[in-house]
């Protein structure tokens, strides 16, 4: 199932275990949320990130499935060339074809899917704080948000990613 993944960056782990407990409360399973512990921060009380959520695989997925992306684009631009130096029409339509493809999916992964990842945190987790990731349907992302904005004026919302549970990224 699709899911996005909310950043919230919280100044210490009791102020971070108060704000899951919350989110815990409005019904969302404390396996779909993730710490990740700023410098000289152990977590006691708080499920820390897998090791494919600390290096951030989504983004690693993300950066592959756009290069994969743009040289698909680009065979099919030498492709339409080619089609032009042999006179082929069928080439020269299906080049097209790939290309309008390749680009509509690219901008709408661009202007759709939100787009966070973890080097926005470096700063935040070198100073110590806790970022709490949390998996939430699409539809919760504004209730989730409203709830530990007014709950936890301390909680910094960081922003908004995709994820795919399935694959535990």
């Amino acid at each position: 199932m699709f899911y996005r993944r909310l950043y919230f960056v919280i100044p210490d782990e009791p102020q971070a275990v108060r704000v899951a407990a919350d989110i815990e409360a409005a019904g969302v399973d404390c396996q779909h949320m993730h710490a990740i512990p700023g410098k000289g921060v152990t977590l006691m009380h708080l499920p820390p990130a897998t090791e494919k959520q600390r290096h951030d695989a989504a983004w690693q997925l993300e950066r592959r499935m756009w290069t994969g992306n743009m040289a698909l684009f680009a065979l099919a631009l030498a492709g339409l060339i080619v089609s032009f130096v042999w006179e082929s029409s069928f080439g020269a339509v299906l080049s097209l074809a790939i290309m309008a493809l390749t680009f509509t999916a690219g901008a709408l992964f661009a202007m759709r899917v939100p787009d966070t990842h973890l080097d926005e945190f470096r700063g935040a987790l070198s100073h110590s704080e806790v970022l709490l990731m949390v998996d939430v349907p699409a539809s919760r992302v504004v209730e989730i948000e409203e709830l530990v904005g007014r709950c936890h004026p301390g909680a910094i919302p960081g922003g908004t990613s995709w994820t795919i549970e399935a694959l535990g990224i």
